[in-house]
């Protein structure tokens, strides 16, 4: 293997993969132990402008190398990862509620595969590889730390507003697709990855058009997943305050007794 190529899974994805969860968990107990809100401030506006600032010079980089055409067609932000750079940049230099919730269904279910099967070729040093985990590991760092960190929480409703939204997204992206003979979102042909779905050598391929519909099945679905946490936390707080009510009328129901 030479310097350049990407290796699925080799020592230079699974140190990225161990970064991207131990990054947000440490700075979440850093601002949180400290308590300190320039310290907050500090943290959040620097993994904003980091994960900002990853975008703009890339998608600068590839203006000047490309033609405007090609720009168009390949590399304006319109996946789904790329929508979600500017969602969570923006909660963590705004703290805006609605963008923190499109930025944490977005990105945890559709930004943290990128992670997890990336669409590389190059590997480390190269810039695209450091370019392409800054951004997509960024979206999951700045999500969790906004969780964790600055806890902001998603509700069951914005959960149902981010499949929405990015349903509309899809309509309106697909339109520009067709215009600009382009396939962001994937909505024209499969990605190039090892992902089952879109590998033709797998048993699990599923040709175009099905797929999109049945990864968006597939998508609600990893929306509930990612929610669970927050389900399985209000369901026991209704729990102990439905055991402390019945605790409260016993108590004095005996006190009346006496």
């Amino acid at each position: 293997m030479t310097q350049s190529e990407f290796k699925f899974l080799g020592i230079h994805h699974i140190i990225v993969l161990m970064l991207t969860g131990v990054i947000p968990l440490a700075l979440s107990a850093l601002v949180r132990r400290v308590n300190s809100h320039k310290l907050t401030r500090t943290v959040r506006y620097t993994l904003g402008v980091i994960l900002l600032g990853n975008d703009i010079v890339h998608l600068g980089y590839r203006f000047i190398r490309g033609e405007f055409n090609l720009f168009l067609r390949y590399f304006l932000p319109l996946h789904v990862c790329g929508l979600a750079t500017f969602a969570t940049a923006a909660t963590l230099l705004f703290q805006i509620q609605t963008l923190y919730e499109f930025a944490y269904f977005w990105g945890l279910v559709g930004t943290f595969n990128a992670v997890l099967t990336p669409q590389l070729e190059v590997g480390f040093p190269n810039y695209r590889a450091f370019q392409y985990f800054i951004a997509h590991s960024g979206i999951v760092i700045g999500v969790l730390f906004s969780t964790l960190g600055l806890q902001m929480r998603p509700s069951l409703r914005s959960l149902f507003r981010s499949f929405a939204v990015i349903n509309l997204l899809a309509l309106v992206i697909g339109g520009f697709n067709y215009l600009a003979s382009a396939n962001y979102m994937f909505l024209c042909e499969p990605p190039k990855t090892k992902f089952p779905v879109f590998n033709p050598e797998s048993p699990l391929f599923i040709p175009w058009p099905l797929y999109i519909p049945i990864l968006d099945v597939l998508a609600l679905i990893l929306f509930f997943v990612v929610y669970s946490p927050f389900l399985i936390r209000d369901w026991r707080k209704r729990t102990a305050g439905n055991a402390d009510f019945g605790n409260s009328t016993t108590d004095c129901s005996n006190h009346l007794s006496e």
